[in-house]
Order: structure tokens, then sequence, then C-alpha cells
């Protein structure tokens, strides 16, 4: 397998072909056998001794020593540490800082190690093999970083390499026992992270990890810190906004602060707390009005007081304010005041100058409102950091312009994969898909908003895929481009797992959040997804079936050992989500079926019960037998049964109805494509246009409105309807289906009818229409064809590109709803206005008939972050002018509200199209941001359906060359 090597990775070392990779995107030097002079880290049952010097950072001594617990977990053997180099013999582990380190400094003196990569950057790492380093030691392997978090993140760097997650505590990954480690003669650089503050901030915690960290630790003290700053370590990070619903990380617990200076971990407070005091501490001890116009001296007062406690650990400082409780500060934006605000707060940390807060970076959140201040003209001094901000939904909504990225304070984001708000809130599972995390960051790292990447990670324990890949993409993001996602996914999956299923486990993770990127589970609705149309509802949920089977699957073929972590990561979320969607698929067939009085309607009851005890039974097993019970209350977060925005006070399963059946037999028939259902005598029903390109099968349900059982025969008054079944007993419900015989059908309108007779009962007719057209034939067909009036088209599906120079259509694999999304690259470029130049994507159709067509855009519901500018395209048949269309121009609360809650935006467009044969949809870039995900081209109104109709059929054999013309 080829593995790319990032910019800032430098490897001097050729023929490596690992088996497993342990450390996610980088070579592997750590092997189980040796070569020819490699380094002996464990060895004929012995572990090299390991150094530091006394004196380097605290946090590089407590690393050292889980290094030292990491070799014993994978190795059975304990490697001494020493302190003293002439107690060092054979090979040892020589680690330090440079500057602090002895051994590090004496290395370099002696040209024995070269560190002008690192030396003087931020959080950068040698690790090297060096020929008798010291007198004594045959081999060294020295771990040598730039400061603190340089080194320690060599040391973790090591011990993934080993074979110890970085979640092995938190998810309980286990560690695979080996014999023996060796580390292959080489150096490998590690140089400075692409964003410099990565992290994240612990949210909306009550009540899963509150109830967890209580009953584990006796609340969110210390002791629970540490496990999450040793966790961000491993993951090197180095930011962390600590919970603040009910709780003051500094003063809740005075070793908080004290311990996240010493691991190394810089810390900071929300958006809405200034000046390191926590909401709590205000709710607590603050007295008057958080009114700066009024109670200006007590809030002073206050906030000095923050920093003078923190004034020597390492901070990143919150400036401004908003209103008390995380709401606007006030009706009117008083942007004078808001500046005086900062002004004194920057007067009151130049007050309390220290050597550590004199480094310290201080930000300023453009948090909702808080933008709006800035867009009215507030500023502030240009070595404050511009943190802006998502729309709580994962849609970055401003980013940079040229002239702000000269600002000396940069820009950052604050990003969300939890949030508790309208139009309803999402706390429960993962359902971000690292392709939409990719493109929104990309867009952040490329307009150069990269000193503060933090994401709202809520609980933190059901994001763990998330959250590594936030800040993997955060410390490199060139290794991490849109072709290496899934790459990255199945590089997860073995390290976690093993290789023998990552590609599976890795499908299956795609697969499930992009599910769940859909329409995240607290949204879902009875009639979310259409029960009639395109027999949507019903591909839902087989597409959850499948993955929660193969999850399944995976499961019972792993180690017993592997089982609880596999249950965490993979199995509960999966499983989980596939009960959610099935109870409320099951909950719309029963209000329909109720609606149709069919008898199975009371089993449709029966099941949403049962897949609502189903849920609650999987949560307890979460909460009380995973693990030994280790990960109590994690699961406690209500999900079903939303009514407004916020979540319930417990999960209310849906609304179900019971049917009394007749006490005899009373047949029914309902048919795809309509909600109604007849038992009427000489009732003529109506299945939707079957067509020789499609070829469809289409579905009839005869069912029961009784008790007794009946007897039915079905038959077609055209040979060339072809249906499952002739005759058959109905209990409850038969499903026949009907498809056509297309050698036996005339060319053009062909129809008939199938008869469905109650044995002494009714008669039902069900006409039936198939277009069998002269022209074009399926097997010449170029491109697409109409269908049912309308044309369906996956966006990579482009029959042809044009580029514009460099700039160019791009597909994002796995993106969006259905299957993937296109993007124009570089996401930098100029808009493309007037009659200049532009990428295209053509598709080729052939229509019946010309006139007035709806043009549907399916797009990602990105929002303009380009101050000043819309998110246009322009659309176009054949040589027609161009009709440029602003996805924004409808920018309301409300479309706001649709667009993230289906995860699309929807922008309509009418063209016209000159008589019926072949014609080319444009689809013209304007503004670079838009992503495409698919496009509807219609006469009348399409079925309604929330996936939209499924790919109408396109001849791929007879498309043109899809490389982009350069």
């Amino acid at each position: 397998m080829h593995i790319s090597i990032a910019p800032w990775l430098i490897f001097a070392l050729s023929g490596l072909c690992p088996l497993r990779s342990l450390a996610l995107g980088q070579p592997r030097y750590v092997e189980t056998t040796p070569a020819s002079n490699s380094f002996r880290l464990v060895h004929r049952g012995t572990a090299a001794n390991l150094y530091v010097d006394g004196g380097d950072y605290p946090g590089v001594v407590r690393a050292t020593h889980d290094l030292q617990t990491d070799i014993l977990h994978v190795s059975g053997c304990t490697a001494t540490i020493n302190e003293d180099v002439k107690s060092l013999s054979g090979d040892a582990v020589l680690i330090g800082t440079i500057g602090k380190s002895r051994i590090i400094d004496q290395l370099m003196r002696e040209r024995k190690i070269d560190v002008s990569q690192i030396e003087g950057k931020w959080e950068s790492t040698l690790i090297q093999v060096v020929s008798r380093p010291l007198p004594g030691v045959a081999r060294g392997l020295v771990i040598a970083g730039s400061d603190k978090r340089g080194t320690i993140y060599g040391i973790y760097d090591l011990s993934e390499q080993i074979g110890v997650s970085p979640w092995y505590w938190w998810a309980d990954v286990p560690v695979e026992h080996k014999d023996s480690l060796y580390v292959r003669t080489g150096r490998w650089v590690q140089g400075e992270p692409a964003v410099k503050y990565r992290g994240i901030f612990l949210n909306d915690e009550a009540p899963s990890l509150s109830g967890w960290a209580k009953e584990k630790f006796g609340g969110l003290n210390h002791e629970f810190y540490e496990k999450v700053f040793e966790l961000l370590l491993r993951l090197k990070a180095n930011f962390l906004w600590p919970a603040m619903w009910d709780n003051a990380f500094n003063e809740d617990d005075p070793l908080n602060p004290k311990l996240a200076d010493e691991y190394g971990i810089v810390m900071g407070t929300s958006h809405h707390e200034p000046m390191l005091r926590a909401q709590q501490e205000w709710k607590r001890h603050g007295t008057g009005p958080w009114d700066y116009t009024t109670n200006a001296k007590t809030l002073d007062s206050f906030w000095e007081e923050g920093i003078e406690r923190n004034k020597n650990y390492e901070s990143v400082i919150t400036l401004g304010m908003r209103g008390d409780g995380d709401m606007p500060m006030a009706e009117k934006d008083d942007i004078t005041l808001l500046e005086k605000i900062v002004t004194d707060q920057r007067d009151i940390i130049t007050r309390h100058q220290t050597p550590t807060v004199a480094s310290d970076s201080q930000v300023w959140a453009l948090y909702k409102e808080v933008q709006g201040y800035y867009e009215k003209g507030m500023r502030v001094p240009d070595d404050i950091t511009l943190l802006w901000c998502d729309d709580n939904w994962g849609n970055i909504r401003r980013l940079p312009t040229a002239e702000e990225r000269e600002r000396s304070g940069g820009a950052g984001v604050y990003y969300h994969f939890d949030y508790v708000g309208g139009p309803r809130s999402y706390k429960w599972l993962n359902t971000y898909p690292i392709t939409k995390v990719w493109e929104q960051m990309n867009l952040a790292h490329s307009y150069g908003a990269n000193r503060i990447w933090i994401v709202n990670v809520g609980d933190l324990k059901p994001m763990e895929f998330p959250i590594e890949f936030f800040l993997s993409f955060a410390r490199n993001p060139d290794r991490w481009g849109k072709d290496n996602l899934q790459e990255f996914t199945e590089l997860w999956a073995s390290r976690e797992f093993g290789p023998e299923h990552s590609a599976e486990i890795a499908d299956i993770v795609s697969k499930y959040t992009q599910y769940n990127g859909r329409r995240k589970p607290e949204q879902l609705e009875p009639d979310t997804f259409s029960l009639v149309n395109y027999e949507e509802a019903d591909r839902v949920y087989s597409d959850w079936k499948a993955i929660a089977d193969r999850a399944e699957k995976v499961n019972w073929q792993l180690p017993e050992d592997k089982r609880d972590a596999f249950f965490e990561l993979v199995l509960y979320p999966v499983t989980a989500s596939a009960i959610v969607n099935e109870l409320y698929i099951a909950a719309g067939k029963n209000h329909l079926y109720a609606a149709q009085g069919r008898v199975s309607t009371n089993d449709l009851a029966h099941d949403v019960q049962s897949l609502f005890a189903a849920d609650a039974a999987l949560s307890d097993e979460y909460n009380h037998r995973l693990a030994h019970g280790k990960w109590n209350h994690m699961m406690d977060q209500t999900h079903i049964g939303y009514t407004f925005w916020n979540e319930p006070p417990l999960n209310a399963m849906p609304a179900v109805t019971e049917v009394q059946p007749v006490p005899e037999a009373r047949m029914a028939v309902a048919v795809e494509g309509s909600p109604t259902a007849s038992s009427r005598d000489l009732a003529v029903m109506e299945l939707p246009v079957f067509d020789a390109f499609n070829r469809q099968t289409r579905s009839i349900d005869v069912f029961n409105r009784g008790t007794a059982p009946f007897e039915f025969t079905a038959s077609a008054d055209q040979p060339w309807i072809r249906l499952s079944e002739m005759q058959g007993t109905v209990h409850k419900e038969e499903r026949l289906h009907a498809s056509i015989d297309w050698a036996g059908a005339c060319e053009g309108s062909n129809t008939g009818s199938v008869t469905i007779a109650q044995k002494n009962g009714p008669t039902i007719h069900v006409h039936v229409q198939a277009f069998n057209p002269s022209t074009p034939k399926k097997e010449s067909l170029q491109g697409f064809v109409e269908a049912n009036q309308y044309v369906s088209i996956e966006a990579e599906h482009f029959t042809r590109q044009t580029a514009a120079g460099s700039v160019h259509w791009d597909r994002i694999p796995g993106f969006g709803e259905t299957l993937s999304g296109m993007e124009v690259s570089p996401v930098t470029a100029a808009s493309a206005e007037g009659p200049q130049l532009a990428p295209v994507l053509e598709y080729r159709m052939f229509l019946f008939q010309g006139g007035s067509f709806n043009v549907e855009a399916i797009l990602a519901p990105t929002l303009n972050f380009v101050p000043g500018r819309g998110l246009r395209f322009a659309l176009s048949f054949d040589d027609q002018q161009p009709q440029v269309v602003d996805a924004l121009a409808h920018s309301s609360e409300k479309n706001w509200e649709q667009a993230v809650s289906d995860g699309i935006r929807k922008v309509a467009t009418t063209l016209n199209v000159n008589g019926s044969g072949y014609h080319t949809l444009k689809f013209r870039m304007v503004d670079p941001g838009v992503v495409l995900e698919k496009l509807i081209v219609s006469q009348n109104a399409v079925p309604t359906s929330y996936l939209g109709p499924p790919e109408s059929y396109r001849n791929p054999a007879q498309d043109g060359d899809k490389a982009p013309d350069y």
C-alpha cells in the first residue's frame, strides 16, 4: 500500500511495509522483528532503559512514566526510568526538550543529532536512532522536542507505534501483546502543526457526562480531567474548553488548572465566559447584574481575579461579553460599549502581566449575534484572534478576507458536533460524516483560519471517531485530502481492531455516519421518509439493517477482548441508530395502515413498542453491562420523542394507532405511489408509469380488513404485464410485484390493467402504463433519459467537465445524502462573474418534449462565508445564456432551519428547452464553496420524498471523456 508522506514529515527510511498501521497516516518505524542495526526497545524479555532529565518539564517526565506503563502493557517488560546517564548501557531511549534536557543539549553540541528542523518551532519533534550517543550506550532512540508538547507528542507517538491506541482508556481498545519491539534505524521529524491550538469543548454535559463522572470520580474534578488531558496529548491536541453547564473548572478543584498546565494542556473558557472565569462562578459569587453599563467595577474585579488566579498557567483568554447564560447581551448592538469592554479587559491583562500571560493568546469569539457586531464595524486590536463560528450545524458562517488574513492575531473556528438549540437539539450520537467535517474545515484551512480550531463534542464519549479526525486534520490538513478520507477510516479501524476487518469496519462507520447525516435521529418523525413513493422508507430501513447486520457479524468474528471497544465505537451507534430509524418508519407505517384500514396496523403498533423497548435495552447494556459498568450514565441522553427544539425529559415513544378488524374477510388493495386504498367493487387504482429504460418493478399490496382469511386471484389483461403471484391466501397482507416483459410491449405507450379478485368478494382493477419509445434505444442512449417527466442526476455522473485554468470541479467521495458531492477546487478561487471562463459540469439527457422545466439543484447547506458575496452558480441548457442563481437568495430563518434539518439546500430555477431530443444541462461555477450533490429536472411536480427520486437511467458507456479539460 502506498503511503503518501506529509510535507512536515521528513522520512529518511526506505523499504518500510508495515503489516498494520498503528500511527494514523505516519510511516511505521516500530517492528516486531529486528533489522540491521535496529534499536532494541524490547528484546529477549528485557526493555531498554528510559532516560529523562529531572529538570525537564513535569509533563515530559510524567509522559515518560506513561511510556514505561505502555511498554509494560504491550510486552510485559518493565523499562527502568533513569535520571543519571552514567547508569545507562546497551540501548536506551533518550527523552528531552531542547533547552531543558542536558543530554539533548549535549547531543546537539556534539552534533550527534541535528535539530535545525525543529529548534525554535512550535510543538515539533525529532525521533532518531543514534549510534553510540553516550559512553556505554550502543544505540540511543532520541525523542527530542522543540518545546514541552513537542517532546510529549514524540513520547506518545512511540506509544502508538508500539500498539497503544490513544483511546485505550476512553474506548477500552485492548493492547495487543508483543514479545519484541524494535525501532528501525532512521530519522523522523514531525514539524509544526498547521493549526496552532487544536482542541475540544466539553459542553451540554448533563445528564450523561456529568452523571458518569460523578459516579466514577465524584464529579468533574482533577481525576476526571487527568484522563481528558492525557487523551488530548495522545491525540496530539493541546487545547480545552472545560465543561461549564454546572461546573467551574478552576474553582471546583484547584488542582484542575495546575495539572492542566503541568500536563501541557492550554486552557480557555467558552465563547461567553470571558477572562478565564466560568459562568457558574458569576452565578455563585457575582453581585449585581451582568451588565457593564451599570456594574462595570464589579465585573472588572471579577475578571481581574480570573487573570490573577491563572497568571502562571498557559491559557487562551476569551475577551468580549455576551449576555448572562449564553444569551445576546442586549437587544440593541452597543458597539462602543463592547469596544470599551475589550479595552478594559486588555488593561486588566496588562496590569497582571507575567511571562505566561504575556505569551497567552487572546481570542474574541464571533458567535451568533457577536458576528453582527463585527459586521457593523466593531474592531479589536490586531493581535486578538478572531474566532469565527459555524451555525451550530456544521456550516461555517464567515472566514477571513485577504485583508483580515494579515492580522497578527490570525483567526480560528469554533465548530459543533453537539448542540442545544434550534431547530432541534442534538446530543446523543455522532451525526457528522468526516466528509462533511473535511469539506468545511478545508475551507477554514484554505482561507487562513488556522490559529485555533475547537469543536463542541458534548459528552466526548460518543464522538471518538470525529474527534480524532478533526484533531488529525487540524494538525496536518495536507495529509488528509478528500481522497484520503476512507484511508483515514481504514487506518483508524485497523489500529483499533486489527487489519483483518478494517475495510469492512471502515465502510460500516462511513455509512452509518452518512446515514445519520441525512437526518439527525433527534429530528426523525414518522413521516420523514416517504412510505408510498420510491419505496423510500423501505430502502432507508434496508440500508440501516444491512450495516447493522454487518456490524453484528464483525462483532462475533472479533476476539472477545476487542468487543467492548467495538460495541462503543461501532456496534452501539450503528445498532442504536438503526433501531431509532426503524422505530419511526414503523410508526409511520402504523399511521398509514390505520388510515388504509389494514389489520396489520396492530402488528406495527406492537413493533413500535418492541423497538422502543429495544432502544432502552441497548442503552441499558451500554450503561450497566459494557466493560463491567464502567460507562454507567454515558447513554442517559434522551433522544426519542422531541416535540419542540429542546430534548424531552424522558424518551417518549411515537404515538401509535390500533384498529378493530371486522369479524369476516374483507379484501382491500393499495398500490405503490398512493396513500389511499380501496375495497370497492370495480374500483380502479393506478401504478406509476413503467419505462423501458429504468425497467421498474412496482408493488401492489393485497390486504385484509377483517379477521378471517380470504383467497384471491390476480390476472393481467395484457401478455406483457408480469405478476409475481397469480393467486394466494391472505391472512393479513401479501405484496405482489408487477413488471413488464419489454420484448412483448409495443413501441410507444402501452396500457393495460391488473385485476385483483377476492373469492366470493369484490374485484379491484389496477391501471398499468408502460412507456417503450422507439427512440432513443437503451443501448445507444447518450447520458440520461427522462422518465415520468423528470430526470434525477447524481452530481458526479456528469457527461463532461471543463476547467478554467487550474480551477476545476472536484469530487468529494461519500459526501452528502446519497452518493457524493462536486465542489470547485481550489476553494479560494475568485468568483467567475460575467462572460469570463468558468468551470462547467455538463449533463446530457434525452427529453421527450420541450417547454418549461424546473431545475432543482440539491446543494450542501453551505453559507456565504465570504462577506459581500453570495453563494452563486449558473444554469443553462445547451447554448443558452447562463442564468445566475444565488443559493442564499432566500435566507430567512425558516429557510435556514429547513436546510440544516434536511442536511441539504434545495434551489429551484426555471429554464426553457427548445423541443424534444438531446439537451445538455450546464452547471457553471460562479462562486467557490458551492457543493452540488444532485440535480432534478422536471416539467411537473415530482412525487414527494425526503431523499428525492432515485437516479434516472443513464448509459455510462456513452459518456464522453470524464477527465477535466485543463
